[in-house]
């Protein structure tokens, strides 16, 4: 995580705008009933969930086995929407805005720590009556879906993950980074020309992504309450060693990773693929750090596959 600490500081040293972030409408930030009249779908609800008010967007047959989807740090739920469109004809798809990002916006009890977002899956979970699903993560959502996969083995059918978080890093280990200024200044602003620059360390190609999808990230940085959040966020994130929670799920696990990951290096991937039982691992080549946006495709013939194979074991079962 200290690796995206360093990339917002160079790029607002580069782009000259930290001087100029700090103003009253950033403070106040976008109001949130805007941007939920700009972005929310027919498919999206809020739900009162554990005292936290959380945009939930359902797809498919409800019926059907579910699969959650959970983004990561500083994005939204709409970075799957390429998944999603393909999954909800087999699945009940549920995407939910982590606490602190998206339309959901602050938590008001502060639930940042990577240990409360694992567990708040459970609350997801409970609220929308699945004992159990398969989970799929990416990045900070992929460090929450397996530390809840290691936690609770019975309500993860099957894990999927995209270039997450797992091993001490670039100094955050046991205890959290100091968050330097110009980050903290970056979060409360999003500032267009910083979010374009961080898109293009994100995505190995971010000159790929539109006007609106750079706007829509820019916008869910800026719903009020979100800079602030994110911030706190950062101030409880840490990555202790995780030997034993790795040591104890038990859910069948696909890991994805772009090998031009700038945020999380591959290398990482590969360790994780030793450290889990049985998981299997697909680099991407030219792919950077959110491969389920960068290569849809590519990644959801992989999923595709790996749960073809999960379902076949489910019917061979006696």
């Amino acid at each position: 995580m200290r690796s995206i600490l360093l990339i917002v500081i160079a790029i607002v040293a580069v782009i000259g705008l930290a001087a100029g972030f700090m103003t009253w409408r950033v403070a106040k930030g976008e109001p949130a009933a805007a941007l939920e009249a700009r972005y929310a779908t027919a498919a999206d609800r809020f739900v009162d969930i554990a005292g936290a008010r959380v945009r939930i967007r359902e797809e498919g047959d409800p019926d059907a086995p579910a699969i959650v989807l959970i983004h990561g740090f500083t994005y939204s739920l709409e970075t799957w929407d390429a998944w999603a469109a393909a999954l909800k004809n087999d699945y009940r798809v549920v995407r939910y805005d982590l606490l602190g990002h998206g339309l959901t916006g602050p938590d008001p009890l502060e639930r940042y720590a990577p240990s409360e977002r694992a567990a708040f899956i459970g609350e997801v979970l409970n609220a929308l009556d699945l004992p159990s699903a398969v989970i799929a993560g990416n990045s900070l959502g992929g460090l929450a879906a397996w530390r809840f996969a290691a936690s609770n083995p019975a309500r993860v059918e099957a894990l999927i993950l995209i270039s997450p978080g797992v091993y001490p890093y670039n100094g955050v280990g046991d205890a959290p980074a100091e968050i330097p200024p110009a980050m903290k200044a970056y979060l409360l602003a999003a500032p267009e020309a910083g979010v374009r620059a961080s898109a293009d360390i994100v995505f190995h190609d971010g000159g790929t992504l539109s006007e609106a999808r750079l706007a829509l990230l820019r916008d869910m940085i800026r719903r009020e309450g979100n800079g602030a959040a994110m911030i706190k966020s950062l101030e409880e994130f840490t990555l202790p060693d995780p030997a034993p929670l790795l040591a104890s799920v038990t859910a069948p696990t696909l890991i994805l990773w772009g090998e031009e990951d700038a945020v999380i290096p591959v290398a990482q991937g590969r360790r994780l693929a030793g450290d889990i039982d049985g998981a299997r691992l697909v680099t991407y080549p030219g792919v950077g750090h959110a491969a389920q946006e960068e290569a849809p495709a590519d990644t959801l013939r992989d999923v595709a596959e790996f749960l073809s194979t999960l379902n076949a074991s489910n019917a061979e079962r006696p």
